[in-house]
């Protein structure tokens, strides 16, 4: 295991592993412990008691924070000439078509959510290698593949995140940066806690909420007693 360095050693001694945290407090807590010159991200990683290999226990949606995510989300909208305008307007920061699917053919990815409109989706197929590992294929589930472009830029900018359980049954998601109030990232984590609730597959057999922590970039995860969501 790697060395603990001198922050993470006292960040590590600031958190009491003996109290029960609720999502408020743990946010405190974060604030507290994170020692960084930058202004970090505030994740949060639930661990389900799904099988994501099964196709009726995969949880995955879109949620949006209260208070945004944050960061300055780059998005590419990939729409034909006649909703270019509105596109821009709604603040997309690239707005075309076969000039960007040329630049992504070439492996130039530098967006952070890509919106587009059904009738442009069979253009993307083939970049779908390169897409899809980066979680930026476009989807209609996560509202990212619609006629209405505006209100897809706006929501992303606003922030909307889509999420999507993994391999091993944990869902990670950023939920605000450090800089924030701790009832703003706590109004953040309780929404996107009560969505994932709210999306339990009928399947699922005993508990499903079976931990939830709370982490900077830098930080050691801060455990949120799950009886308090």
């Amino acid at each position: 295991m790697a060395k603990l360095t001198k922050k993470q050693k006292e960040a590590k001694a600031k958190i009491d592993v003996n109290t029960a945290h609720d999502v408020l407090s743990a946010s405190s807590t974060v604030k507290e412990i994170t020692n960084v010159n930058f202004d970090a991200s505030v994740d949060l990683a639930i661990r389900l008691g799904v099988d994501p290999r099964k196709a009726n226990q995969m949880v995955r949606g879109v949620v949006t924070l209260p208070n945004g995510t944050g960061k300055d989300v780059k998005v590419l909208a990939l729409v034909t000439p006649d909703k270019e305008a509105e596109a821009k307007e709604a603040g997309a920061d690239y707005v075309g078509l076969d000039e960007y699917l040329t630049k992504i053919k070439g492996g130039w990815t530098d967006v952070d959510v890509i919106v587009t409109m059904p009738s442009v989706m069979g253009k993307l197929g083939p970049l779908g290698r390169i897409l899809g590992p980066r979680g930026l294929m476009p989807n209609p589930k996560t509202g990212t593949v619609t006629m209405d472009v505006a209100k897809a830029v706006k929501d992303v900018k606003g922030g909307k995140i889509d999420f999507k359980v993994d391999k091993t049954g944990i869902v990670h998601a950023s939920i605000g940066k450090v800089s924030f109030e701790a009832n703003k990232l706590a109004e953040n984590a309780n929404e996107l806690i009560k969505t994932i609730v709210k999306m339990k597959p009928s399947t699922v057999k005993g508990a499903y909420i079976k931990s939830i922590y709370l982490s900077s970039t830098m930080s050691p995860g801060i455990e949120i007693d799950t009886k308090t969501v």
